[in-house]
């Protein structure tokens, strides 16, 4: 297949939400493609509808109006050809590391020594080895979304979608998830579509950056991160990434202030 294939085309999508009697339209006019194995971020501020947008590609949510088509078939519903990513960790409490992460295999009736194959192979790419007899009580927080990742990954989707995944995370240890994020994307390529508030976060990990506006959630700039690969958080002292990130903290401070106006009247 190739590069430049058209993954997902969102075509003329809007969101309205019925709020105490009144509707609130949450986007508007939403046109965008993403290609076959692109990174491609969401960024905005609080409200803009970015994860609104990033449900209705999974199929949890759907648009008011427009169309979202993935690889050919309209949206109508979440599937295995789309893994969900969550900021929060939903994992099952009552099931190991390895449980956790071979769940969805077990689900399709795949044999149990070749899930539990499966399973390991992602549990050792996630750097948890050891750990798989472990119950999520007892990880921490970069290590239960590293659990949340490698389940998955084990399902073997098309394309992943996260939101917000390391919001929780403190800032070394989001750090570590970023670059361990990008080693494993360049490992087992997919469509990956997440959604952050973190600038740095979006420039350093991106093809694309697409720049929402305020209220209601509009594309307002799509940023080509033209920035050599591997990054990793040394990438951030560069000239190149700096300009980056003072372009897109100008138009994401230029939304700020007129959400603060629609706010204030």
């Amino acid at each position: 297949m190739s590069e430049n294939l058209i993954v997902f085309d969102i075509k003329g999508v809007t969101k309205q939400f019925k709020m105490r009697r009144k509707v609130v339209q949450a986007l508007e006019t939403i046109d965008i493609q993403i290609k076959k194995n692109e990174f491609v971020v969401l960024l905005g501020t609080s409200g803009c509808g970015k994860s609104t947008l990033l449900r209705m590609l999974c199929g949890l949510d759907f648009p008011t109006t427009g169309k979202i088509n993935f690889e050919g078939g309209q949206v109508r519903g979440p599937g295995l050809d789309r893994g969900m990513v969550f900021q929060g960790y939903t994992l099952f409490p009552w099931m190991s590391v390895l449980d956790n992460v071979a769940y969805g295999l077990k689900e399709r009736k795949v044999p149990q020594k070749e899930r539990i194959a499966i399973a390991m192979e992602f549990i050792r790419d996630i750097g948890l080895e050891g750990f798989e007899n472990v119950y999520p009580r007892e990880l921490s927080g970069g290590m239960k979304q590293r659990v949340a990742m490698a389940r998955t990954l084990a399902n073997n989707p098309d394309c992943i979608l996260l939101d917000e995944p390391f919001g929780a995370l403190d800032a070394q240890t989001r750090e570590s998830m970023q670059e361990l994020t990008l080693q494993i994307w360049k490992k087992y390529p997919k469509t990956v579509v997440m959604v952050t508030h973190d600038v740095e976060e979006a420039i350093l990990m991106a093809d694309r950056v697409i720049i929402m506006k305020a209220h209601p959630g509009s594309i307002k700039e799509v940023m080509e991160i033209d920035l050599p690969r591997p990054r990793v958080k040394e990438t951030k002292r560069t000239k190149e990434f700096i300009e980056y990130k003072r372009h897109a903290m100008a138009l994401i401070l230029e939304e700020s202030i007129k959400n603060d106006l629609i706010i204030d009247e």
